[in-house]
């Protein structure tokens, strides 16, 4: 136990600001689960969806609020939500937003992260009205509930899958392969959300590249050895 606290202490201190966005996360996801009924809490989840109805009416709204919640599951160990949690709470942000809160600031980390979520969100938006106009997609997507933390999640670890020194590689194609292998594939086009979580990657590797290009330009230039003399 004193170990479990002195890591958790160390944990809260190097990383604060994702410390404490993790606990808001479990605080309402808990809300919802244990103190809402289920027709309350999906009356909030709806509330704060980015779906195109909501973007049209609250934008401001949702695309802020979507980033309190997280769509998944604590309790049901053997599901593919528990899974989910694991990619987008546990790997996503308690390891890589907290590891680049450390090593770059909250400022940077957290500007990756809302980015990759705003980003990933709108750019979706053309791709969910051509579909619809085509009748790709069912018109119920106007309406349907789509909020989280998971596009931000997967553009914080496609960045730190870049800026990896071993493995990169394999990192990155394991943040690719997640949307991909869940995403539904049936139609003329994928699912609206495997689009997104691709368009959030690629925003986090293009972060990832932006990151490590600058701190090859901001690293030292090698000093230039002396030639050795010449013993006649």
């Amino acid at each position: 136990m004193r170990r479990a606290a002195r890591a958790l202490g160390t944990y809260v201190s190097r990383s604060p600001v994702t410390a404490g966005y993790a606990a808001l996360l479990l605080s309402t996801h808990l809300w919802c689960t244990a103190v809402l009924s289920t027709a309350e809490a999906q009356r909030v989840v709806l509330g704060v969806s980015t779906h195109l109805d909501n973007l049209q009416d609250r934008p401001v709204r949702v695309l802020a609020g979507s980033m309190l919640f997280f769509d998944g599951t604590l309790t049901d160990i053997t599901s593919e939500a528990f899974a989910g949690t694991l990619i987008t709470l546990g790997l996503g942000v308690l390891v890589c937003l907290a590891w680049l809160e450390r090593r770059y600031g909250a400022g940077r980390a957290y500007g990756i992260f809302v980015l990759g979520h705003l980003a990933a969100t709108l750019l979706t938006v053309p791709l969910i009205l051509v579909a619809l106009a085509h009748g790709w997609y069912p018109e119920s997507v106007r309406h349907a509930a789509d909020f989280g933390i998971s596009y931000g999640a997967e553009t914080v670890l496609a960045t730190g899958a870049l800026l990896l020194r071993r493995a990169r590689w394999l990192a990155a194609a394991g943040v690719v392969a997640w949307p991909v292998l869940g995403g539904d594939w049936s139609g003329v086009l994928p699912d609206f959300t495997t689009v997104g979580h691709l368009l959030a990657a690629a925003i986090g590797f293009g972060c990832g590249a932006f990151l490590l290009r600058a701190a090859r330009r901001a690293a030292p230039a090698p000093v230039p050895q002396p030639a050795p003399a010449l013993v006649e």
